[in-house]
């Protein structure tokens, strides 16, 4: 009778877990947990395995984190991987429990990735992988890099004693969640030069 191990191998390997989604900003295609699970089933059917999902809210600093649980059995045997996602402080056009529930559905889609071992990156002998290379991919910004431009805004508008939105609309930003990293690094950047030939002023006026 095969083991756990060696059923969790086959159904690796016979997986395919199409990108199902668009985001129509970033002009990218992904895949979500849904699709994993929708591709797994009758895999994990026949090999006789058992897939459950669950999360835990946990709470690291002052920020809350989604901890998700992948855990597979074969009635004896359970082998078990876990994943992260922090939940967003805003998330526009959502609820508080809307966003938990972004969060989830990003911690169970890694932790999924990790139990089957779904690479979201393409195979490098495929002409969709050079194609996808060629040109700049869409990269979503990072939770770091939102909380550190809003700091810098939050800096600049109070040395030249202006709303934050007046920032915001220099830099020609609408919502901070849907720039991409290069985007957001280049506008951080922006501000810091801002900011030293803000604070190089006041240094003259003092000096003055």
């Amino acid at each position: 009778m095969a083991s756990l191990i060696e059923k969790l191998l086959k159904a690796q390997a016979e997986l395919k877990a199409p990108k199902g989604n668009f985001n129509s900003f970033g002009k990218y295609k992904y895949r979500s947990a849904e699709d994993i699970l929708e591709s797994v089933k009758p895999i994990n059917a026949k090999h006789g395995l058992l897939l459950t999902l669950s999360d835990e809210p946990i709470l690291v600093g002052d920020w809350h984190y989604i901890k998700a649980t992948a855990n597979v059995t074969d009635g004896t045997d359970n082998h078990t991987v876990t994943a992260y996602a922090r939940e967003s402080l805003t998330k526009k056009g959502m609820d508080d429990s809307q966003i938990t529930g972004t969060a989830s559905s990003y911690a169970r889609k890694y932790a999924l990735n990790g139990l089957y071992l779904i690479d979201d990156t393409k195979d490098a002998d495929t002409d969709e992988y050079q194609k996808q290379t060629q040109k700049n991919e869409f990269k979503p910004i990072t939770q770091k890099q939102v909380g550190l431009l809003q700091l810098k805004v939050k800096e600049i508008a109070k040395l030249r004693n202006v709303d934050e939105s007046e920032v915001y609309k220099t830099l020609k930003i609408s919502d901070v969640t849907k720039l991409s990293t290069e985007f957001a690094s280049k506008s951080i950047k922006t501000i810091e030069g801002w900011i030293k030939k803000a604070s190089e002023a006041d240094d003259t006026k003092a000096k003055a």
